[in-house]
């Protein structure tokens, strides 16, 4: 691969535009470096991306501006915020959408700072892996971008706290697995509600989305009384009252007749849907349940979705929702295996968390580039 000489264009912006949360020329050309680096670089580390210029400085330069300068990532990250907007594809409104989603980085090892150990519940086993939790603003063209971002950190009492900077150095003390997976879920509900109260303390638009991970009353009520529309997933083993009994959502989904279900309008495929005003255990308002069919004539369903508007048509309720999977699916489609999204090998938990917050920058940068409504195509296609 031809070593590169100059900075791209797309890259040029966000030096000019972010160059002043850097103390001097040095540090700003860095910079520059890093996000050339994670677009063009072949490997995503330190090292592969220092390797890629054709005139650099030492390696341990780069790294030591990752590590031990002291410049303010989230300084740089309200920046991003400030001009990102201004591009009217990526304008938010109303008919947008909020999902809100955590992802965990796999690290081998224990000499990382920040490290946990994760409930996996796609290998059903921990993991030591860092863990993050953001919030994505879709835009009405369909291009997401990341507007909230907490990295994580387990701490030995099961308490969380954010690691925005440095943590002190050494592992964290392993737990049961089970232990741990309730005190993760302690720990996200918490600060989601954090990252949900900062949304709307900026007035950013859209409903909020969460997978069944975070669908629950301690997160749903808040939203609820400030007047914010949500839309999450339900497991069919809860249990929901309907016809005065508590009864499992599975096992109400059977005792349905056919003539009860009702034809989704619109759509590549004709589903079917049960919708009824409903109350929960724990839950301070009403919530509307919508059941979810592959086919009209299908046996099972596919989906149990809850949301707090009880009025308005289903396909507000599937649109909104359908949010979640636009904007989390890409940016970790092409984050994880192009832009270096969990590829950084720096220990320190500046090392983490600065690399981060560059990913969401070119992310974002990739997003204001795009054509309008080329990003909504990205998840469901390969």
């Amino acid at each position: 691969m031809p070593a590169i000489r100059e900075f791209p264009p797309l890259v040029q912006p966000a030096v000019e535009q972010g160059g002043t949360v850097f103390a001097n020329e040095p540090e700003r050309r860095h910079f520059a470096e890093y996000l050339t680096g994670l677009l063009g670089a072949e490997q995503k580390t330190v090292s592969g991306i220092n390797a890629e210029f054709a005139q650099t400085t030492a390696q341990s330069c780069l790294n030591r501006w990752s590590t031990e300068v002291d410049w303010e990532a989230t300084q740089l990250h309200e920046q991003r915020l400030a001009w990102v907007p201004q591009d009217p594809p990526t304008r938010s409104a109303p008919s947008g959408g909020m999902p809100i989603d955590n992802r965990r980085g796999d690290h081998a090892g224990k000499l990382s700072a920040d490290v946990g150990y994760c409930w996996d519940h796609a290998e059903q086993r921990p993991k030591s892996a860092h863990d993050s939790l953001r919030a994505n603003d879709v835009c009405p063209s369909g291009k997401p971008y990341a507007v909230a971002f907490r990295r994580l950190r387990q701490r030995a009492d099961g308490e969380a706290q954010p690691a925005h900077r440095a943590a002190p150095p050494g592992g964290v003390a392993a737990a049961p697995a089970e232990e741990q997976r309730l005190a993760t879920f302690k720990r996200h509900t918490l600060w989601c509600c954090e990252v949900v109260a900062w949304v709307v303390e900026r007035q950013i638009p859209g409903p909020c989305a969460f997978d069944s991970y975070f669908t629950n009353a301690p997160l749903c009520n808040p939203l609820a009384g400030r007047q914010r529309a949500d839309g999450g997933e339900l497991q069919f083993n809860r249990k929901v009252w309907f016809g005065g009994t508590a009864r499992r959502a599975d096992a109400l989904a059977a005792q349905l007749p056919g003539g009860a279900r009702k034809k989704v309008p619109g759509g590549e495929r004709t589903q079917g849907d049960f919708t009824k005003k409903i109350w929960r255990p724990q839950y301070t308002p009403a919530v509307r349940r919508v059941l979810l069919w592959a086919q009209g004539n299908s046996k099972e369903p596919v989906k149990l979705l809850i949301t707090n508007p009880t009025p308005g048509e289903v396909t507000r309720v599937l649109g909104g929702y359908g949010q979640r999977w636009t904007g989390t699916e890409t940016l970790q489609r092409d984050g994880q295996p192009h832009w270096g999204w969990g590829d950084c090998q720096l220990r320190s938990g500046a090392g983490q968390t600065h690399p981060l917050y560059l990913v969401l920058l070119v992310h974002s940068l990739r997003m204001v580039q795009l054509r309008q409504g080329r990003a909504r195509a990205w998840p469901p296609s390969r």
